[in-house]
């Protein structure tokens, strides 16, 4: 594993150990050359997963951009990233289990928001109003006034 402090190629692994909801590996590693510490995570890709966009561009599914996205939607709220990693994580297996090599990205979309629609009401209604390009404050309204406030968690 390149170091991403001083991009030596080699690096040794200090500790292994599943992630809370298993479903990848957490290791730290030091690197060789310069000591510095990081961490990397392991995970199952059963299957290369291409985005298909607007105006039929494509790129590869990132887990990343996906759980930035989610995180955005629930900052401030009382929503734990164990949560959040918990919904990317089946959001995830959905899509890699579908047999499908690609996905729209109106698809992902349409997933995050019934995962965030039971996880919290605010950051459904967050995520909706980019995911739908909300342009005025009567767009707000009408979507709101048909989401019910969710349970506590």
């Amino acid at each position: 594993m390149r170091c991403p402090f001083c991009a030596h190629e080699n690096s040794q692994v200090k500790d292994s150990r599943p992630t809370e909801d298993g479903t990848a590996i957490r290791r730290r590693r030091q690197c060789e050359q310069c000591a510095a510490r990081f961490t990397t995570f392991e995970r199952i890709q059963l299957r290369d997963i291409v985005v298909v966009k607007s105006a039929d561009r494509r790129e590869a599914f990132d887990r990343n951009k996906l759980e930035l996205s989610v995180s955005l939607a629930c900052r401030k709220r009382d929503v734990s990233q164990e949560k959040i990693t918990q919904l990317v994580s089946g959001i995830q297996r959905q899509i890699e289990t579908s047999g499908e090599n690609e996905v729209p990205s109106q698809r992902i979309g349409e997933l995050v928001m019934d995962g965030l629609r039971q996880l919290d009401s605010v950051a459904y209604i967050r995520f909706a109003s980019v995911y739908r390009d909300f342009s005025e404050a009567r767009d707000f309204e009408e979507f709101a006034s048909n989401v019910k406030d969710v349970g506590k968690r």
